[in-house]
């Protein structure tokens, strides 16, 4: 019994394994009733793992792009996802047959067929559409050419230099290379040169516009080998205007509501206060808003950044620049007090000084007499005026002459001490009116210069 059941065991798995076999010999028949006698004729010894001309040289492979639309350009990311049309051909000595007309195939039948086996270097992420169904075209020409065509989303890298952002021009590429076969299997070339990529004349970008591309033909180097690359390169110039009414506009009219505190009263000190604070706390967040669109990289220093630290420093001066005109208010009276006095006291000390001179030029004088001769006549006074007694008073008479000649010296470097002495101001006002004239000027000569610099070097 055990043996019966083994042997219908047996039995029942051979019988199984003849219908599987004979259903996919049906489904072969099918498949084979659906295909055109041609396709038929050509799918005949047909091995699709062989590249065409195995053995006599390289096939070539010639590309052409239609750019359906660039939808994201991030300069956070540094890349950008554009939306291609990708046709490839070549041709297929294997699939040479009688006729004129070319056969268009279903996008499906590309599994039986050989196809290069081409990538995006640099892509982040790529898909195919799929809607409604694989968004492929086949069509195979009587001179056994084949045209591959293939739409593609993906999203490549772009290495920016955003040093004049946003009076930047960046060059991104779109580069297309072989896998696995390398230049002695596989030759890449663009079907009509520079004409091979159309549609970029249409594209509406938003921050951008197109200035230029063109294509080139080279070979990447790796450890396995040198491969075909084909580099499709163009250039986009970004639009100011949008970065005009956003920031530049804003941030101008922010240095221009400092100055107005320069016609305030300086007695008015909230008034000028609430200006200088105000328009440094939005000059601030308006800052930080430019910057919420831009990578964090602290090699980029850009020219918007070059140019709010610009305003920003200008506003804050005007702040800085009513602290120290109040100061000198404060102070302005207390120094003509001090200067008042001091005058008073340098009055008294020359009068002290002459009053003592002719104090000890008297004493002087009494003290000598007794010590000469016995007192002379009148008419030895008057006769005799070469006598002892009547010459020496002269040289006496010389000491206040150093007196005045040091309070000379004195006063010469008091004024010269006054004069570079920074903290004095005769007129706080005029500080003010000084900043009405300077702080424009400057602004007007930083930003020809800025614009100048950015603009055309």
């Amino acid at each position: 019994m055990a043996l019966a059941g083994s042997g219908g065991t047996v039995f029942a798995i051979l019988l199984i394994s003849r219908l599987l076999e004979s259903s996919l010999l049906n489904a072969e028949v099918k498949e084979g009733e659906i295909l055109p006698p041609t396709i038929q004729k050509l799918m005949k010894g047909y091995n699709k793992y062989l590249r065409p001309f195995f053995d006599n040289g390289p096939v070539t492979v010639g590309m052409s792009l239609d750019i359906a639309s660039i939808d994201t350009i991030s300069e956070i990311n540094m890349d950008y996802t554009a939306t291609i049309f990708l046709r490839q051909r070549w041709t297929d000595e294997r699939l040479v047959f009688e006729g004129n007309k070319s056969l268009s195939l279903d996008g499906r039948l590309v599994e039986l067929l050989w196809v290069p086996d081409t990538f995006i270097v640099d892509s982040k992420k790529s898909f195919l559409h799929d809607i409604t169904v694989e968004n492929r075209l086949i069509r195979i020409f009587p001179n056994g050419t084949v045209l591959y065509a293939l739409r593609i989303t993906t999203t490549v890298a772009c290495n920016m230099d955003l040093t004049k952002y946003p009076m930047d021009k960046q060059t991104c590429t779109l580069q297309l290379e072989s896998w696995g076969y390398n230049i002695n299997d596989v030759m890449f070339y663009w079907t009509r040169g520079n004409e091979s990529v159309s549609g970029l004349d249409s594209l509406q970008l938003a921050q951008y516009t197109v200035e230029d591309y063109y294509t080139s033909v080279s070979e990447a180097i790796y450890e396995t080998g040198h491969y075909p690359r084909l580099v499709f390169h163009f250039e986009l110039k970004r639009s100011i205007l949008y970065f005009i009414l956003e920031t530049y506009v804003p941030s101008s009219l922010l240095v221009v509501l400092s100055w107005v505190s320069f016609w305030i009263s300086l007695s008015s000190v909230p008034a000028r206060i609430c200006i200088g604070v105000t328009t440094v706390l939005t000059m601030t967040t308006l800052m930080m808003g430019a910057r919420t669109s831009l990578p964090n990289a602290n090699c980029f220093i850009k020219a918007i950044d070059v140019y709010l630290g610009i305003c920003f420093s200008f506003i804050f001066g005007a702040l800085i620049e009513y602290a120290v005109a109040h100061f000198c208010t404060l102070t302005h009276g207390e120094t003509h007090v001090l200067m008042y006095g001091h005058q008073l006291h340098d009055f008294d000390d020359e009068i002290n000084g002459i009053v003592t001179t002719i104090s000890t030029h008297s004493r002087a004088k009494r003290r000598k007499e007794p010590a000469a001769a016995p007192p002379p006549t009148s008419t030895e006074l008057t006769v005799n005026p070469s006598s002892p007694s009547g010459s020496e008073p002269k040289p006496e008479a010389a000491p206040p002459e150093p007196t005045h000649w040091c309070l000379t010296v004195l006063a010469t470097l008091r004024k010269i001490l006054r004069s570079i002495n920074c903290c004095h101001v005769e007129n706080p006002h005029h500080i003010d009116n000084y900043s009405r004239v300077t702080f424009p000027l400057s602004f007007v000569m930083v930003n020809l210069l800025y614009w100048t610099y950015y603009l055309y070097f």
